[in-house]
């Protein structure tokens, strides 16, 4: 039998060798390559074609929430297994919603992250601890009704505003760069959050994070146009 092909994207070289030495010790399971950042991992799965995808949440450049939802178009075979350092149920809903199969805390042992790339491969969602398979199921079914991405709600205006305010702009400086008045945008802004469902900009700059609209090389949203 084949072993099983894999890529690793993380930007970590020491977590990456890690995470080689624990993959190869197993005989049916091969390292294809590696990646470091999220602009190269689309090319390198589109090349190699792996089974499985071990993506880094939150990669330099594009992070790997958005660049899950991406890998599918680019290899239908592959599978996408998240590792993370975040344990919360928001990156987990995310990650599903996006296409992964599977979530790895980095806290994880090695041989949970093993068994999390067999289920993978074979078709079967895997959640590492805390979150149990059992609660698998119960993310889907919440994921089901929300056909609809909370994204597509806003206007075109309102997105266009939400971009600049995820980056930390103030109505002001909205308002003078889209040549309209600080009260449009601080009525807009009133709707972007009622309709994302976020209570601060804390919230906001999170939310655009984890869905990719924007990358840690983005400049300090508490410093506006660095």
């Amino acid at each position: 039998m084949a072993p099983v092909r894999l890529v690793i994207a993380d930007d970590h070289p020491i977590v990456r060798h890690g995470l080689r030495m624990v993959l190869e010790a197993e005989p049916d399971l091969e390292i294809q390559g590696e990646v470091e950042n999220g602009a190269e991992v689309l090319n390198t799965v589109e090349r190699l074609r792996p089974d499985v995808l071990i993506l880094d949440v939150m990669l330099p450049g594009i992070n790997g929430l958005q660049i899950v939802r991406q890998v599918r178009g680019v290899s239908s075979e592959t599978r996408t297994l998240m590792l993370s350092m975040y344990s919360s149920e928001e990156y987990v809903m995310e990650a599903l919603r996006n296409g992964a199969m599977g979530y790895v805390l980095k806290s994880a042992s090695a041989h949970l992250l093993v068994d999390a790339v067999r289920a993978v491969v074979n078709g079967r969602r895997y959640l590492s601890p805390p979150f149990s398979e059992r609660a698998i199921e119960h993310y889907m079914q919440r994921l089901e009704p929300s056909s609809l991405d909370v994204l597509d709600t806003l206007t075109r205006r309102e997105t266009e505003i939400f971009k600049w305010m995820a980056r930390g702009y103030k109505n002001t400086e909205i308002s003078s760069s889209l040549s309209i008045s600080p009260r449009t945008v601080e009525v807009h802004r009133a709707r972007i959050m009622q309709k994302l469902d976020l209570s601060s900009q804390r919230h906001l700059i999170r939310f655009a994070l984890q869905r990719g609209i924007l990358s840690e090389e983005d400049p300090d949203p508490d410093s506006p146009g660095a």
